[in-house]
């Protein structure tokens, strides 16, 4: 999963401290593997680097200042970018797509064309090691069996994904 790339689409929703960035994500995406503030940052000061946010105001307190962090133009088009790019299909890819349409949905994208989209790639993948099981050894048959196989699995993620997509988007606007 592309951590600035989620970062970058939570700012979608309006301007945010690192701390709000990051109690977002664990909320959204992170039951399993929450942020580290440090990662926070220095991925907010990479995207600040880039151009891909700005400082939208700095608050004093007790502590260090606090930024709030605003995203730019060519923010959200890199998220854009990003969210509409297929993934190279491989296991366990559902955690990525999962970020991907979950993102959609909170920034008012379409996430049944990110499902789309995906479900092309993997379409257009299994064609090859279909081809390429053919006319292959025993071996390569193996190889691309085991391929095809996940590839199939995460075909009826995308579909159960696709089908829930309304009741998706209710719980994450939540």
């Amino acid at each position: 999963m592309s951590i600035g790339h989620t970062l970058l689409g939570l700012l979608e929703s309006g301007p945010r401290h690192g701390y709000d960035l990051k109690r977002a994500f664990d909320e959204k995406f992170g039951h399993d593997r929450p942020l580290h503030y440090g990662q926070v940052y220095s991925t907010m000061s990479r995207l600040l680097k880039n151009g891909l946010v700005e400082v939208d105001g700095v608050e004093a307190g007790g502590g260090p200042e606090r930024k709030r962090y605003a995203i730019t133009e060519a923010g959200v088009t890199d998220v854009e970018t990003w969210i509409r790019q297929p993934e190279k299909p491989e296991p366990y890819l559902q955690s990525t797509l999962y970020t991907k349409v979950v993102l959609a949905l909170l920034t008012g994208r379409d996430a049944g064309d990110v499902l789309d989209t995906q479900r092309a790639e993997h379409l257009r993948l299994m064609r090859v090691l279909t081809d390429r099981k053919r006319h292959g050894d025993l071996t390569d048959q193996l190889i691309c069996d085991h391929a095809l196989f996940h590839l199939e699995a995460d075909l009826r993620w995308l579909e159960l994904t696709a089908a829930r997509l309304v009741q998706l988007a209710s719980e994450v606007r939540a």
